[in-house]
């Protein structure tokens, strides 16, 4: 995703190595910024413009929970064991559950999302509850580097002990798409995949310039 944005490979690389914080993006994404973002687990990192963060694991929350703790913007999650929590133990975090009756797709339900494998695509159900009927995919890559270190773009959050799997999951995330898709087309939204290396193909690909034009091809 930073590519799209004509961030430095110098600056992708130091921010991959961890000499540089990921809010070092948030002045090439200055397109963005007054758009309506939905991000996803380390996003927040980026910025406080993100008006959303949502996650589904709640070992990742664990390894972010004090930055959380002050990051301004409203957070969303659908992991069930947030689920008996009491209001004031949810520490400012919202609980969506999984719908056990539409695992894939989107959710009609506006208190639940389907799960669909991963918080990316859980997301979609939430735009949807949020009455958004155009959907723009950044950084839905469904690829990784296999150079890379772990399985995911955020780095592994397994608990201490536990085996950690580096093969990327991405084949099993892959499988929701179509029925993604076709939820969509049943709803009325519009669905744009803003990565033209996405290995998603159910959703038209469309550059970047044309998705904060509005258009379509």
């Amino acid at each position: 995703m930073p590519l799209q944005f004509g961030v430095p490979l110098e600056v992708i690389q130091k921010v991959y190595e961890g000499r540089l914080s990921p809010s070092a993006y948030s002045k090439y994404m200055e397109p963005i910024h007054a758009q309506h973002v939905i991000g996803i687990n380390n996003t927040y990192q980026i910025g406080n413009w993100l008006d959303i963060l949502f996650f589904g694991d709640s070992h990742w929350y664990l390894l972010h929970r004090m930055n959380l703790a002050v990051w301004s913007g409203l957070k969303v999650c659908c992991d069930q064991k947030f689920s008996n929590r009491t209001q004031r133990n949810m520490e400012g975090i919202k609980f969506l559950e999984r719908d056990g009756k539409h695992r894939q797709g989107i959710s009609s339900d506006p208190s639940k999302v389907s799960w669909n494998t991963n918080s990316g695509a859980a997301a979609i159900s939430l735009a949807h509850h949020l009455g958004v009927q155009k959907i723009y995919l950044l950084g839905f890559d469904m690829t990784m580097d296999h150079s890379a270190e772990h399985s995911h773009w955020h780095g592994s959050h397994r608990p201490p002990g536990q085996k950690i799997n580096r093969l990327p999951p991405f084949s099993k995330h892959l499988k929701s798409f179509p029925v993604i898709a076709k939820d969509a087309k049943e709803l009325g939204i519009e669905i744009y995949n803003v990565s033209q290396l996405s290995k998603i193909t159910c959703f038209p690909k469309i550059t970047l310039e044309e998705a904060l034009n509005g258009s379509s091809k």
